[in-house]
Parts: C-alpha cells; sequence; structure tokens
C-alpha cells in the first residue's frame, strides 16, 4: 500500500471520474459497491457523532464519545481492505460496559419514547439511526456470497451496541440540563393511550 502522507498530499485524484473508487489494498471497486456503502455510513456516522461533540456534552459522555470516533475510523480502516483485522473485541466490550453504566442510572422506560427532547439528545438519536443503517450495510456486505468480502463479526456488533449506547445517551442527554432544556424524555402519546386516559 501507499504511505497515507503521500494519499494526502492530493485531495482531488480524478481517479473516481469513471463511477470506481479505490480501496486500502489498492484494488478498484464501484462506488455502489456493498463494501463502499458500509465504509460510506459508517463514514457518515462518525461524521454525526462529531457534530454531536460540538454541543455541550457531560465530560465523561464527551471522553466516550472521542474514543468511539477513533474506534470507528478503525472499523472504516478495516471495511476498506478485504480480510483485515483492525477493530478490537475490546472495543465491542467498552461499549457494553458504557451501557450498562449509563442505563443504570437512568429511570426505567415504560413508554415508547420520541427522538426529541435537547438538541444534544436528538443528535445522538440521528446518530443511533446512522449506526442502524451502518450495522445494516455491514450484515448487507458480509451475506454477499463472495469469498473475497469476507467480514468479520465485530464490526456488525460494534455497530449494533453502538446504536443502543446512543439510545442511551439521549436519554442521559436529556437529563443533563446543560443547555436549560433538558429533563426528562419525550414519550409518545398514542391515539389508543389518548383514549385509554378519558374512558
Amino acid at each position: 500500500m501507499r504511505p497515507m502522507a503521500n494519499r494526502l498530499t492530493q485531495i482531488a485524484t480524478r481517479t473516481g471520474d469513471d463511477g470506481t473508487t479505490g480501496l486500502g489494498d489498492g484494488t478498484r471497486v464501484p462506488k455502489d459497491d456493498l463494501r463502499v456503502a458500509a465504509m460510506g455510513d459508517v463514514d457518515e456516522l462518525n461524521s454525526t457523532l462529531g457534530v454531536l461533540l460540538a454541543e455541550p456534552l457531560p465530560d465523561d459522555v464527551r471522553e466516550l464519545l472521542v474514543v468511539i470516533q477513533h474506534e470507528l475510523f478503525n472499523l472504516g480502516g478495516e471495511l476498506s481492505i478485504p480480510g483485515f483485522e483492525l477493530l478490537k473485541m475490546d472495543a465491542v466490550l467498552r461499549l457494553d460496559e458504557a451501557l450498562a453504566h449509563h442505563n443504570a442510572a437512568l429511570p426505567r422506560l415504560k413508554e415508547f419514547i420520541l427522538p426529541a427532547g435537547t438538541r444534544s439528545a436528538a443528535l445522538a438519536h440521528v446518530g443511533r439511526t446512522v449506526a442502524r443503517r451502518a450495522e445494516r450495510a455491514v450484515v448487507a456486505l458480509a451475506n454477499q456470497d463472495n469469498a473475497h468480502q469476507a467480514v468479520r463479526a465485530e464490526p456488525r456488533q460494534y455497530l449494533n451496541r453502538l446504536s443502543d449506547l446512543l439510545f442511551v445517551l439521549a436519554r442521559v442527554l436529556n437529563r443533563a440540563n446543560l443547555d436549560g432544556l433538558g429533563g426528562d424524555d419525550v414519550y409518545w402519546k398514542s391515539e389508543r393511550l389518548a383514549r385509554t386516559d378519558v374512558d
């Protein structure tokens, strides 16, 4: 592979004008290839977390999200090189620990909640939905009948845990009250529940 420094000296290479792009191992594939789609969704997820990090956040949440951004970069690197291993199982376990830690401090959910509340919580919900899409893209890639496209279980597991964690962090951020607007989740009010209340 060419050194990364050489790649970054020329951003507009024009090599993609024919509808193909280069993977990390130097091979070229169509830009609608399932591997490229998965890489793009992971990149979008990382960018979404970058927007969230621009908001006021509790220190522990900020530190966690910065670590996650680095791990997502590792995940993108792994996806860009078929057969390469970069994301470690430790990263999945770290998400499990963070999920258990933050969820333990929250009240038990008895109703569905809307992806709303404070701006930071809403952005966490956007990240959650992008993580789900990235997970679907990785699953589609793994299910593709092509040995060259082999995908390990860790990327799928990481994205699955991350979407759950972002849901929990959205609830945490709604309660953080850093902008004076926090307090609670925004609950879904169904017509059925409304009729029950009236009766």
